[in-house]
């Protein structure tokens, strides 16, 4: 049965041949061989929370939604096999049940597990890596429809590049991922000057297990967030000051500033001065309650991996440049740092690195501020986010990843009919 799909931002559409829903991991097998055989291609859309056209196909879509839940859990290795249709927020709530969490979370946890990971999605911490290199195994349907177990003892080769493949070696079923004791953290929430953060991001970063910060444009203020371990009691925000902080202010107040921004640009930078300036919130949850918010308000996002020691110099001329073009821009630029790890495909492989994403809100033109973000973060050996909007193609990608070239190799193996093909992978992989 054909439809029509379209990604949570709404800047993607698809009209695929088909889209079936997998039952099962056979099922999924069955679907993907036949559309081999048959010439062709094959996509799975997870949430759709990619900007980019990483699932669009006008072949046959799978909804591997049915492949969730946590099959089975290790205590004495600290893992847990998760399918790969699983939303973050569902494996949150189901780690919580059996008392484990994720080690570091991004703040948002609409996706899948497969799309999260195979996207190079992150949280913040500089002493932990993106959500890929906590994947201990997987299990990958080919195009063929064989169903292989990988890991660091069973198709190593595959493990290692593979980890990271925004869905071109084959479709994931299922992940072996490290996981933790649950913990709580102990949240701090305060504006700061620009300039003060970025005077001292290194010891911010460094005394703190996970820390962030948001800069509002046309203003010089940055909100941050500091989260660290703690071993104090659960105090979370009160229930009504929660909803009308979280829910109501950062979404629907939020939202319609950015409605009204959008009618008359004009005035978003007197908008930009709601935004708080003054006052702080301290507050202490399970560390899935406060990794991951409610993001109501759609936009359109890019991002950039930079190595951290570039980030004070990398930011300043993105701010330079906006307050010199005079973009008007009523969503906060976020910046966020990560460990370097060792996933070929992984946006901080082999680098400690800084992360600097643009937003604009849904139905404002985005093109040109986001190429004159790019072309600052080009001068940074930056790696964007292969999962938000970028305008880098295969020539210029295989210079940033030692072994991009490894990766196309083992792709020509697992994949050489390209049943996993679409204009995406055409440009950031090549033909």
């Amino acid at each position: 049965m054909s439809a029509k799909w379209s990604n949570w931002a709404g800047n993607e559409t698809a009209n695929p041949q088909s889209m079936v829903r997998a039952t099962s991991e056979d099922h999924l097998s069955h679907l993907v061989a036949r559309a081999n055989a048959s010439g062709h291609t094959v996509k799975v859309p997870g949430s759709g929370h990619s900007f980019t056209p990483a699932a669009v196909t006008e072949g046959h879509m799978v909804d591997i939604s049915a492949l969730q839940g946590i099959r089975s859990v290790d205590r004495t290795s600290r893992t847990v096999t998760v399918g790969a249709g699983t939303t973050l927020n569902n494996l949150n709530s189901l780690l919580a049940d059996v008392g484990l969490a994720m080690a570091n979370l991004g703040d948002i946890a609409y996706q899948t597990v497969a799309g999260a990971i195979s996207t190079s999605t992150h949280g913040t911490g500089a002493h932990l890596p993106g959500l890929a290199a906590q994947v201990e195994s997987f299990r990958l349907v080919t195009a063929t429809g064989n169903i292989l177990n990988c890991s660091s003892g069973e198709n190593p080769h595959i493990f290692h590049l593979g980890r990271v493949s925004v869905g071109a070696l084959g479709v994931v079923s299922e992940y072996t991922i490290k996981v933790v004791d649950a913990f709580r953290l102990r949240a701090v929430e305060e504006p700061m000057r620009l300039n003060d953060v970025l005077d001292n991001i290194q010891t911010l970063v460094a005394q703190n297990d996970h820390f962030e910060f948001f800069w509002i444009p046309h203003t010089k203020w940055a909100l941050t967030k500091r989260n660290n371990r703690t071993e104090e009691p659960l105090d979370p925000l009160p229930k009504m000051r929660g909803w009308f902080e979280k829910t109501f202010m950062e979404n629907y107040a939020f939202g319609a500033l950015c409605y009204l921004g959008r009618m008359r640009p004009s005035l978003i930078p007197k908008l930009a001065t709601a935004l708080p300036s003054s006052g702080s919130r301290t507050y202490v949850n399970d560390s899935y309650k406060i990794f991951a918010s409610p993001r109501l308000v759609r936009f359109y996002e890019m991002e950039h991996s930079i190595p951290a020691a570039s980030l004070p110099d990398a930011l300043r001329e993105v701010v330079a440049m906006i307050e010199a073009k005079g973009y008007l821009l009523n969503f906060p630029v976020e910046v966020r740092f990560t460990a370097s790890d060792d996933v070929a495909l992984s946006t901080s492989y082999g680098r400690a690195s800084a992360y600097i994403a643009v937003h604009v809100f849904k139905g404002m033109e985005f093109e040109p501020f986001f190429k004159d973000v790019e072309d600052i973060m080009r001068r940074y050996e930056s790696r964007p986010h292969w999962g938000k909007i970028h305008h880098r193609e295969a020539s210029e990608l295989s210079t940033l990843y030692p072994k991009f070239n490894e990766f196309l190799e083992l792709r020509d193996q697992l994949d050489p009919a390209r049943t996993f093909a679409n204009r995406y992978t055409d440009q950031v992989f090549g033909r």
